[in-house]
């Protein structure tokens, strides 16, 4: 039992997750690449128009694939926001790769591509980006830079599914993608995730490293007779019973976004006069993004006052959490050569960052009531 009346997140179920699931274990067929996994894939390419999306165990996974796919090697460089979970950097570091720490813009917390063409070397083999809360980065910018430099994108797309940039959806612009079906996301299977593949030339080696570094993938299709170790890989794919809930859950993607939309709002309009008046910063949005709805947060004047309000908010009941925190300050950062000033603005947001109970099932009242928690919080020194 949590001890919060409200807690920070809930996960969504919306009604034919269980039966679908019961319907996996009748088909008899409850390991990967089934019949709801497949339906998953489909919804997925359909939705976004790709040429292929793979489920996975995990973003992590799909982001390890992704270091494979690149066929990154020792030396190379791979640039990634400090202001990112660790996954964003360690499927790059398994394969012996660099991490070059870029900073974050201070509005969106995305990725500062002004940073970019600074911090391109000849090794740097790709640039990983974060869509952070759901709103893009500055795509139109990235890409150029990319291009121009002849570096791989790769989209960690965790926080962003549906939503777009300048009417384009998010995981559709970089070669490759990662999606996360965590318990804490707008879609969920507890655990998951899933590789957006937009260059069809990467197509079947991402399969084959899918399926361990085997051509299984073509075997049940009858391209091969028999299939075997033909590449690097590993055991990437969910079971079936995962992929049966995830594809209840996009069958109710529109009244699941409508409703954190609805959420987003009120806590948009319900604390902003609160917030002008107490320096607290609320999330920028740019007039040309559609952002995923997937998180609130607020940035406090100072780290002690967010201390201060995350012990108030206990004390009401409501459980709050800060979010990540600089990369290229942690130990393992460090031994790559990160340190102290090298991303102020992350050093800085990472401080202050606040973020509020978030999920599908929030009742107009219990979101009220953190509203009125927040307009009583009084202890700003």
């Amino acid at each position: 039992m949590t001890q919060y009346r409200i807690p920070f997140n809930v996960p969504t179920c919306l009604g034919q997750e269980l039966a679908y699931v019961s319907d996996s274990l009748a088909n008899g067929h409850i390991s990967g690449d089934g019949e709801y996994s497949e339906r998953c894939q489909a919804f997925l390419e359909e939705r976004l128009a790709i040429p292929k999306a793979l489920l996975t165990t995990s973003c992590t996974h799909a982001l390890e694939m992704a270091a494979l796919l690149l066929d990154i090697k020792p030396g190379d460089e791979v640039i990634v926001p400090s202001f990112t979970f660790v996954s964003s950097v360690n499927a790059f570091a398994l394969r012996g790769a660099k991490p070059v720490f870029a900073d974050i813009r201070p509005d969106t917390l995305n990725l500062d591509e002004r940073k970019l063409p600074d911090l391109i070397t000849e090794r740097t083999r790709a640039i990983v980006l974060v869509h952070y809360a759901g709103v893009a980065c500055e795509m139109d910018a990235i890409m150029k830079i990319a291009r121009e430099r002849n570096v791989a994108v790769v989209e960690d797309n965790a926080h962003g599914l549906f939503a777009r940039y300048k009417g384009r959806y998010l995981g559709t612009f970089g070669e490759l993608a990662t999606l996360s079906f965590h318990e804490t996301k707008n879609f969920t299977c507890g655990e998951g995730g899933a590789l957006l593949i937009t260059d069809p030339g990467l197509i079947e080696r991402a399969e084959i490293i899918r399926e361990k570094g085997t051509n299984r993938s073509r075997f049940f299709r009858g391209q091969v007779d028999k299939y075997t170790w033909v590449d690097l890989g590993s055991s990437y794919l969910p079971s079936d019973m995962l992929a049966a809930f995830l594809l209840a859950q996009f069958e109710q993607a529109a009244a699941i976004q409508a409703r954190r939309e609805d959420i987003w709002r009120r806590y948009q309009r319900g604390l902003s006069a609160w917030a002008a008046s107490n320096n607290v910063a609320l999330p920028t949005v740019p007039a040309y993004v559609d952002q995923a709805y997937h998180l609130y947060f607020m940035l406090l004047p100072s780290l002690k006052a967010r201390a201060a309000l995350i012990q108030h908010l206990k004390d009401w009941g409501i459980l709050s959490v800060f979010h990540y925190q600089p990369l290229h300050l942690s130990t393992m950062g460090q031994r790559y050569g990160g340190k102290p000033g090298d991303c102020p603005v992350t050093e800085d947001l990472a401080d202050r960052l606040l973020r509020l109970p978030f999920f599908y099932a929030l009742s107009p009242a219990d979101q009220d009531e953190v509203i009125a928690a927040l307009q009583a919080f009084e202890e700003w020194q």
